[in-house]
């Protein structure tokens, strides 16, 4: 048999037995014809059906690798080779499949998006404050932003957990983990507002008067997460924006601010309550404009005057 026969069958397998799409069939094809391509250039083998080792595959992971294609395609065209050889070998047409053995890229862990604090600004003041539910949205984005919480915890937050006299939040966060926030000077009072007036309006309409979660929706009924990114989207439209804003980049911004501002990275990691302080190292990077700064300021040859 050779290795355009067994690859006709191979797909003939796919398209009638497991219904795949033509799409896909066609993935699979080219992905395969790749392979093929590589062990008859690099004559590692006389044909992809007789290997004998795994040598020809990890030389065809880093020749990917070298090629430039992006970790998700080099896995694509791994995932494809195994389903193949894992064909031969239920077929018998191979005895091994050495792709098994090959390990899939790890994908480069990619963060959140970040805004910036005039960014945070400039979303606050495009809010109408002289409405329940405008104060409600401001409220939201001013506790996101300045205490780190989760969509969860705000949406779970009940008013014994705030603490006004002490500016403090008590939240409960993953695992019934119980943490401490502290709240800036001033949003106590936003706070104090929001909870003796707006949500009084807000609770009114809905029908159970005794709950006492702290945000609410518009018909009185505690806001879900799914509500909150509504609401951080409607307001980025209404600014005529066209990106997109959630909850997580305003957790996001919060770290990043903290870090970026001198503060120790485990009073960071208590205040957004990870558990491991290897989740919250992916905030330690930096912006590129405070690396220039840093080294503008630091190094001595980055200094204007070089005549000394």
């Amino acid at each position: 048999m050779t290795d355009n026969e067994a690859l006709h069958n191979f797909l003939d397998y796919l398209f009638s037995l497991k219904n795949y799409s033509d799409y896909t069939i066609v993935s699979y094809k080219r992905d395969i014809e790749d392979f093929i391509e590589f062990v008859k250039g690099e004559k590692m083998a006389p044909s992809i059906l007789r290997l004998r080792n795994n040598r020809p595959c990890k030389n065809y992971l880093i020749y990917m690798s070298n090629q430039g294609l992006a970790s998700t395609s080099i896995n694509r065209k791994l995932a494809s080779l195994r389903t193949f050889y894992d064909y031969l070998v239920r077929q018998e047409i191979v005895e091994d499949n050495y792709f098994s053995n090959i390990e899939s890229m790890k994908k480069p862990k990619r963060l959140p998006s970040l805004l910036k604090n005039d960014e945070i600004k400039n979303l606050l003041s495009s809010i109408d404050k002289t409405t329940p539910l405008g104060f409600r949205n401001y409220l939201i984005i001013e506790i996101l932003y300045a205490c780190g919480l989760r969509v969860s915890e705000l949406c779970n937050l009940e008013i014994k957990q705030i603490d006004l006299k002490n500016e403090t939040i008590n939240i409960v966060g993953k695992g019934d983990k119980e943490r401490i926030v502290v709240m800036y000077e001033g949003l106590e009072e936003d706070l104090k507002t929001y909870l003796s007036n707006y949500r009084i309006t807000l609770l009114q309409k809905g029908n159970d008067k005794e709950c006492r979660i702290v945000f609410l929706n518009n018909k009185g009924n505690p806001l879900t997460p799914r509500g909150v990114r509504v609401i951080l989207n409607s307001i980025i439209q209404k600014m005529g924006e066209t990106h997109k804003i959630s909850p997580h980049m305003l957790r996001h911004s919060f770290a990043t601010a903290l870090l970026d501002n001198g503060a120790d990275l485990r009073t960071v990691q208590e205040l957004l309550g990870h558990e491991n302080l290897s989740t919250t190292q992916i905030y330690t990077h930096v912006s590129v404009e405070k690396i220039k700064s840093e080294y503008a300021l630091s190094h001595p040859r980055a200094k204007k005057d070089l005549t000394k």
